[in-house]
């Protein structure tokens, strides 16, 4: 049993590292997937079992004895590469058939955080070439406002994707509005059959969200193993912490949740060779919380007011940085890490949308 145990996995790595391999784009083969994961549904492989089987700004940062350099891993370059090669395809299908991709955005609010992120994703479908719709309404609007603005996208045959940008305010079913979407332009995952889909072996969602595709495309480049590690994600939103948690375990990692009411969360983080945290707490995730060596993506964006920034403000995530860049082989920086894959993600989904519509390879 136990040589069958080990056969399985030697096998489950090379053929994941086949497929992977097999996906990578270049920008000169047309043919090729932008991003380099490989289907869902590949990874799936029998369960073989061996027989032996805030104050943030005020707190002073940590030293640790066994200091090392981590690797910053530059999400912003690797989003750059993926989006230079939708450009590319964008151009290819105007070219060829005089179509383009189109995305609609509907934001409800004033929320800082998302306002930036909208306007980031507005500014990248320019950049792309990707038609870029939007559809602000006030804090206190009407529920079936939200659902006129999303049933007229639902009909546009221009729009390929469309994102309801979360949270939305209390007073707003987000349930009944999510359900309200077209799951063929579901581009942001989070419809309820595209998260099913994507939490059940054998199936293919439609698309998977962003930001937990992301942060495997970001594993994945940058050459991180997660077969058989240990991952911790930290947070269970519906938006990041549970479809994180469900795309690494369909890549063989054994994943833990750590949210607000785990009794122990810096023991539990400890364990982890992968830590994908996404609380929205800035400095929650302490250089004590982690093991040396540790892969660490910080997906927490935290608008903190600084006057000495252009903007008035500036972005904290949820790792203490300056700790952790001592102990852990590789980290995300806070901008510059995980959100700029979140929209290169976002403009990969619509240009699938876009190409499953037209029938366009």
């Amino acid at each position: 049993m136990r040589r069958v145990a080990i056969s399985w996995q030697n096998g489950l790595i090379t053929s994941i590292a086949s497929a992977t391999k097999s996906l990578h784009t270049t920008k000169d083969n047309h043919s090729c997937k932008i991003i380099m994961s490989p289907p869902l549904v590949s990874l799936d492989l029998p369960d073989i079992w061996s027989s032996n089987s805030n104050q943030y700004d005020s707190i002073p940062p940590q030293k640790f004895s066994n200091q090392q350099i981590a690797t910053v891993i530059d999400g912003k370059s690797i989003a750059e590469d993926i989006r230079s090669s939708i450009t590319s395809e964008v151009r290819r299908m105007k070219e060829s058939i005089g179509k383009v991709p189109g995305l609609a955005v509907i934001v409800v609010g004033q929320r800082r955080d998302s306002l930036i992120y909208v306007r980031n994703k507005i500014k990248a479908c320019e950049e792309t070439g990707i038609k870029s719709m939007m559809t602000e309404l006030p804090d206190e609007c009407a529920e079936d406002e939200v659902l006129s603005a999303l049933s007229n996208f639902n009909e546009d045959s221009s729009i390929h994707g469309i994102l309801v940008q979360l949270p939305l305010p209390q007073h707003l079913d987000e349930g009944k509005i999510l359900n309200a979407l077209s799951l063929e332009k579901d581009v942001d995952g989070f419809h309820p059959l595209n998260m099913g889909n994507l939490a059940m072996r054998g199936r293919e969602p439609l698309f998977i969200p962003c930001t937990p595709k992301g942060c495997i495309e970001l594993l994945i480049r940058s050459g991180v193993e997660i077969i058989g590690k240990n991952a911790v994600v930290i947070g269970k939103s519906n938006i990041v912490g549970l479809p994180t948690s469900l795309l690494l375990q369909r890549h063989h990692a054994t994943v833990s949740i750590v949210h607000a009411l785990t009794k122990n969360p810096e023991q539990i983080t400890r364990e982890a060779d992968i830590v994908i945290t996404a609380a929205g707490v800035p400095n929650l995730v302490r250089g004590s919380w982690l093991k040396p060596g540790a892969v660490v993506l910080d997906v927490g964006t935290f608008p903190v007011d600084d006057p000495s920034s252009e903007s008035g403000y500036r972005l904290m995530g949820d790792v203490y940085y300056e700790e952790a860049v001592e102990l852990v082989s590789a980290i995300t920086p806070v901008p510059g890490g995980v959100g700029p894959m979140t929209i290169a993600m976002l403009l990969s989904n619509t240009l699938d949308s876009a190409k499953r519509t037209y029938d366009f390879h």
